[in-house]
């Protein structure tokens, strides 16, 4: 992306309920930015009342473009260094903007929790963006950031105290309060009927390098029932983990095996120490499904402010050696996760590339590869992220 652009970015998606959540974020932490970003959806008359309801400067950028309509897609990807784009699930809506968006050679930042599509984009435009410069990152929200840069951060600091990376890596869910959103309720629903529509894609689905076409790891353990851990502790399955744990793989290919070709990682809800850590692991594992339920909040519903900001996660991850030893890091997030922490860690990767931070060229990256660990101090210092090695 050689010529100059309008725009910083875009946010591509303002008039739903997360893309509401970036742009005032945007508004009212980057403030000497105004004029440089935009927000975008299908209506000029929507995208007006929701920039009055916020209390938005009424000169706020706004830019008309739809999903059914390529010729507005391509227009406004032209005119921005980075798309942000909150609009799924991108099963059903994704692909055109990010055929655009690599057309364009613009970079793209998204929401998607959703591992076929992403397998889906590798396949079809991840040529087509190396040659184009396009850096197209999905999963730039607590899914799966937290988790994917956690990796990176504690493998750093096992690097730093042991010499060399970890090969197995323990992430656990100590805290989290806060649902997760509406979008990625619905990516979850789509994503399952993709594999209906084609049973096929299951296995997919199912792979932990559904994202590293091309090379397959070695076995990981398993995450589907209660285990206890080597310090005592019990933990459940987690229901993020089967995109999370997909994306760190794809981010250890894409830098080139730095954590070894035998890596292995798997991430849980931790419950606690004895008898009743093994009783509440138990309790997870036959609780209903909480993708499956039509309850939650729908499409462009979330929580409000005050539920947001009293929602928190806390998660631990813990670089094994296999031979005794290991360091542990916190990450944590100040707001719930699937919308408050969410759009902040959102807003605050596309800048990352829109100010020309990341290194990396064309291509269809996770946030691990595009970002690593550099990411982190724009992290802490603005969107209420911590990373602390503990141990």
């Amino acid at each position: 992306m050689a010529e100059a652009r309008e725009f910083d970015m875009i946010i591509y998606g303002a008039t739903g309920f997360t893309g509401r959540l970036v742009a005032e974020y945007m508004a009212g932490t980057h403030p000497q930015r105004a004029g440089k970003w935009a927000m975008a959806g299908r209506s000029a008359e929507k995208l007006a009342a929701v920039r009055d309801e916020m209390g938005l400067p009424g000169d706020t950028p706004m830019v008309v473009a739809n999903a059914d309509d390529p010729e507005s897609l391509k227009a406004m990807a032209e005119r921005a260094k980075v798309i942000c784009t909150t609009v799924g699930p991108y099963t059903l809506y994704g692909e055109p903007l990010v055929a655009a968006c690599v057309e364009a050679g613009t970079d793209y930042v998204d929401l998607s929790g959703e591992p076929l599509f992403m397998r889906d984009m590798i396949e079809k435009y991840d040529t087509r963006a190396k040659e184009t410069g396009a850096r197209i990152v999905h999963s730039c929200g607590f899914d799966s950031i937290p988790f994917d840069l956690g990796v990176a951060f504690v493998q750093e600091a096992a690097k730093d105290k042991f010499g060399a990376p970890a090969p197995h890596v323990r992430g656990r869910v100590r805290k989290m309060q806060g649902t997760f959103s509406g979008g990625t309720a619905a990516s979850g629903r789509a994503t399952m009927a993709a594999v209906q529509k084609n049973p096929a894609l299951l296995a997919q689905l199912t792979s932990p390098f559904c994202l590293t076409p091309g090379f397959t790891g070695a076995d990981q353990p398993q995450m589907s029932k209660p285990v206890q851990d080597p310090d005592g502790m019990w933990a459940a399955p987690f229901f993020m983990a089967v995109i999370n744990t997909k994306n760190v793989h794809r981010s250890n290919v894409l830098n080139g095996l730095p954590y070894g070709e035998g890596f292995q990682y798997d991430e849980m809800i931790a419950t606690g120490p004895g008898e009743a850590g093994e009783a509440a692991a138990k309790a997870v594992v036959s609780a209903p499904d909480p993708m499956a339920s039509d309850g939650g909040p729908k499409p462009g519903e979330g929580p409000s402010k005050a539920e947001r900001e009293a929602g928190h996660y806390d998660v631990l991850f813990t670089a094994d050696m296999g031979d005794g030893r290991a360091v542990k890091a916190g990450v944590t997030g100040d707001k719930d996760p699937g919308y408050g922490s969410t759009s902040k860690i959102l807003a605050e990767s596309a800048l990352f590339l829109a100010d020309g931070h990341a290194t990396v060229g064309g291509g269809v990256f996770t946030p691990g590869a595009a970002f690593g660990t550099a990411l982190v101090p724009a992290l802490v210092e603005r969107a209420g992220m911590t990373f602390t090695v503990e141990a």
